[in-house]
């Protein structure tokens, strides 16, 4: 099917916390509502079948509970696929920006996807009801190509987000189409968390995602085009993502992403939007997610030869006894291996070991999770990177449990610039990496020269191990890893 993206650079509110009228709430709104128009026009004329756009981008952010207010639609939750709002929109007040989106939807036949505020009256009686006597949304609308609202999504993860509610239960939210099938949709930072991406993939058995966010970049590890990837390639999904474009906060970053292949947009130099128009195949149930065939990889560990997803769609890579991966690396008497040291990467105290020399093997452990890596370096360069470990709770800007073997190149030449955030590197490295995670949730990451994209040429399970493998990356290494989600320790 043909997918469209759109990174939008909003127009944002000079004075988010100020209060006004709904009409110049309207009048701001409608602004980045004629660029959508124009954006799902290019789209459907490229013979895009859906098309997604970006968290905040009709509205922007930064705003108080009360100065939202007047951007804020009514949208009726539980009336999914009964409600034209193009067709009707005298059946709800308040509800200007849906009209448009649906109209959108309808005079170009495309399935929309877009975000927006919305409220909901509620009861003195209900324990949860604010005090102001509403609940505020961060909201997600799938729109069908004749302009009835399908589906609504409530974020459920909300990143300091003080002008919103959580819902009092995460949404399950999903709608069919005939081109792809069901897509299922949540939003931004809820795509670190098991409620309610993971059990939504898990419970639906989606292959097919729409994920608007408004992501800030971080690196090494947090990147989006880089875990939207990693997402993808992780539960066997194609996901359509829409990034906001505001390069001077660190937020671009927006693709179209099967298992195997991706189209991104990832550019903090220059400003404007960016539309991403694909043709992906279609995912169908019969795939297993990558966490499932994990978890049945584990129990099946003696099978010597398991399938996992090549460069290409359909290639079978298959694991012969006499690849064996080693549990342990041989100890090459103490003397000769590299000092371990602490730095401080993505705000937590990593333990790490340099990666010296043209060639070597390595073993870095932190509480119960011990990495390996195998390496090969083409031409020795000029650049330290080194191999580190964090096994435990994340705590800053959210917290979650987190596994994680990665390989990065450092700032510098010294041990406290790893961890930090680098966009360059020369250093082409063949790597087998891997660990004795705990977690079956793990997110491939392999990330080159540029925020560009590589793929890895065998991953998965073997000996209660997880690995990732990679021969000649395309450009300059920036980060291998292998990152674990453990929900249940969150």
């Amino acid at each position: 099917y043909v997918a469209a993206v759109y990174e939008h650079e909003s127009i944002l509110s000079p004075a988010p916390a100020a209060l006004v009228e709904r009409r110049s709430a309207l009048e701001l709104m409608g602004r980045n509502l004629d660029i959508y128009e124009q954006q799902v026009q290019a789209a459907a004329r490229q013979g895009a079948q859906i098309i997604v756009f970006p968290e905040d981008g009709i509205h922007g952010f930064n705003f108080t509970r009360s100065s939202i207010y007047p951007y804020l639609d009514f949208i009726p939750h539980s009336h999914s696929g009964k409600w034209n709002p193009c067709r009707e929109p005298y059946l709800f007040n308040d509800t200007e920006v849906v009209q448009r989106l649906s109209c959108m939807a309808l005079r170009n036949k495309i399935f929309l996807v877009a975000n927006l505020g919305s409220k909901q009256p509620c009861e003195r009686w209900d324990p949860r009801c604010p005090s102001d006597g509403r609940y505020q949304f961060n909201t997600d609308v799938a729109l069908a190509a004749d302009g009835t609202l399908l589906a609504t999504y409530r974020k459920h993860n909300l990143y300091f987000e003080l002008a919103f509610d959580t819902p009092p239960e995460p949404d399950h939210a999903f709608f069919d189409t005939p081109f792809a099938g069901k897509f299922g949709m949540f939003t931004c930072f809820d795509i670190l968390f098991f409620e309610p991406a993971v059990s939504l993939i898990r419970r639906y058995d989606l292959k097919q995602i729409v994920y608007p966010t408004a992501w800030m970049n971080q690196l090494p590890l947090l990147s989006a085009v880089e875990f939207q990837q990693a997402f993808a390639t992780a539960f066997n999904v194609n996901i359509l993502a829409a990034n906001i474009h505001h390069p001077t906060l660190g937020m671009t970053g927006s693709g179209i992403y099967t298992p195997v292949k991706s189209f991104i947009y990832h550019n903090m130099e220059s400003y404007g939007g960016k539309l991403i128009v694909a043709e992906i195949p279609v995912i169908t149930a019969d795939y297993k997610t990558n966490s499932e065939s994990n978890e049945i990889f584990r129990e099946n560990s003696h099978d010597s030869c398991r399938t996992s997803m090549s460069t290409s769609l359909g290639d079978e890579v298959c694991f012969k006894e006499q690849e064996e991966i080693p549990g342990r690396v041989p100890e090459k008497g103490k003397e000769q291996s590299p000092p371990s040291f602490y730095a401080e990467m993505m705000y937590d105290n990593f333990t790490f070991v340099p990666v010296w020399g043209e060639k070597g093997e390595l073993q870095v452990c932190a509480n119960t999770l011990c990495c390996y890596l195998n390496y090969r370096r083409a031409v020795l360069t000029d650049e330290l990177y080194a191999l580190g470990v964090f096994d435990g709770l994340h705590t800053v800007h959210g917290t979650y449990y987190v596994q994680t073997c990665a390989l990065v190149k450092c700032g510098g030449l010294s041990f406290s610039t790893c961890g930090q955030e680098v966009t360059d590197a020369t250093a082409l490295i063949d790597f087998q990496l891997w660990g004795n995670m705990s977690t079956p949730y793990i997110f491939p990451l392999l990330l080159t020269s540029g925020i560009t994209l590589d793929f890895a040429d065998h991953m998965g399970w073997k000996n209660n191990h997880y690995f990732l493998s990679k021969n000649r990356t395309s450009s300059g290494l920036l980060t291998a890893a292998i990152y674990g989600r453990w929900y249940e320790k969150d």
